[in-house]
């Protein structure tokens, strides 16, 4: 959560302060040239110079005042923009024929403005910009065209300025937000497959074998089959009412359960994905594979195998025992790509959505959220009487 809100921060505030900061210093070396280039014209130059100097020190001893918005207060920015507004006013003091030349502080003022804007947002900007126009009046007394140009200039590009700022803000709040809903949702979504893969396989196992065996068992069993659909509810996000969920008795099977290879993480060195599969191969299930390792990465080759562990136990639990699978592993140069068949029923049609719709998530995240979430795919091929196909494709850019 800090490292995102520091890449967040980094992207609208972070650059707009240190321009800020250089484009202060700028305008402060120039507002000193000016000076020296006509400091022949000013009657009380002695002013000119003291101010300058003052300007001098409090820009570059107030550099960290603008580094960010936290540092930048409103102490602050009152003060900054009182030094320029008194720099505006003091060009009479100094140079009383001034006429409209530059001002001391000349676009210097501008900063202090954009301080503004970047701290508050437009309406900040506003304030700060109608205070400099107000001073600019006073001090031309008749203002030129140019002065009134100028002056909206500042004005209404503070202003634009501040609203850009605004703007950003609130969408960098909404993709942040976006980014913890996600985050949230594949934890989430994590969770329900293990969840799946173990404890409401055996509450279904529970279930059905005390209600085999009658007696107490089957009150035990019946105990089981509350705690199944709670789960169920729970995992599919209260998408399913537990009336409807309980007229539903889950067929359960047994799950075999994948070790996780060495060195899951992401620095690990690559799995033989064959080597992973290989145990499923039975009397009834064929392995076929190809003469060279198929090499990913730990974290790909253990969901990737986790959903061929899935795909097996639908199988298992819906074409029967006696049914037979077959798996096919295919290592492309741009894809991998793992083919799990079976000679069952197949699946009717809208069978898996309304499967989904009562909180059995199998295929919908045992299988293809976990092929998501390695930037994989999952796709599903089943005509009634002809058995169904499972085809896992990662891409190799992915998967190693």
């Amino acid at each position: 959560m800090a490292k995102r809100e520091r890449v967040m921060r980094m992207s609208v505030e972070l650059p707009l302060w240190r321009a800020l900061s250089g484009y202060r210093v700028l305008t402060m070396l120039y507002a000193v040239g000016v000076f020296v280039h006509a400091r022949e014209e000013y009657q009380r130059p002695l002013v000119a110079v003291g101010y300058l100097a003052v300007l001098m020190a409090w820009t570059l001893a107030t550099l960290p005042r603008v580094a960010s918005a936290q540092s930048c207060t409103k102490r602050f920015l009152g003060a900054d923009l009182t030094l320029a507004l008194v720099g505006i006013l003091l060009t009479t003091v100094a140079d009383p024929d001034h006429g409209d030349g530059p001002t001391l502080p000349t676009i210097w003022t501008a900063g202090a403005v954009l301080a503004f804007a970047l701290k508050g947002g437009w309406r900040w900007a506003a304030f700060a910009s109608s205070l400099v126009a107000v001073a600019n009046i006073v001090q031309r007394e008749t203002p030129s065209r140019d002065t009134v140009h100028n002056v909206l200039l500042v004005w209404v590009a503070s202003i634009a300025i501040g609203y850009v700022v605004e703007v950003a803000r609130a969408s960098e709040r909404t993709l942040a937000r976006a980014l913890e809903i996600e985050a949230a949702t594949r934890e989430r979504e994590r969770l329900a497959r293990d969840i799946h893969d173990s404890v409401l396989q055996v509450l279904a196992m529970v279930q059905r074998r005390g209600t085999a065996l009658g007696g107490e068992a089957a009150e035990l069993g019946r105990l089981a089959g509350e705690q199944e659909v709670a789960l169920r509810t729970l995992v599919a996000g209260g998408l399913t009412p537990a009336s409807r969920a309980s007229e539903d008795v889950s067929l359960g099977a047994v799950v075999r359960e994948v070790d996780e290879p060495d060195g899951q993480e992401s620095g690990g060195r690559p799995c033989d994905l064959r080597t992973l599969l290989a145990p499923f191969a039975g009397a009834r299930v064929t392995f076929s594979e190809p003469g060279a390792p198929v090499l990913l990465a730990p974290a790909s080759a253990r969901e990737l195998t986790a959903a061929v562990s899935a795909a097996l136990d639908n199988v298992k639990r819906h074409a029967g025992t006696d049914a037979q699978a077959w798996i096919l592993v295919e290592d492309w140069p741009d894809e991998i790509v793992v083919t799990v068949r079976d000679d069952g029923p197949g699946i009717p049609e809208g069978r898996l959505a309304q499967a989904e719709g009562e909180g059995r998530l199998g295929v919908a995240l045992s299988i293809r959220g976990r092929l998501r979430d390695i930037g994989g795919t999952a796709e599903l091929i089943s005509v009634p009487g002809q058995g169904t196909e499972v085809e896992l494709k990662v891409p190799r850019g992915k998967a190693s």
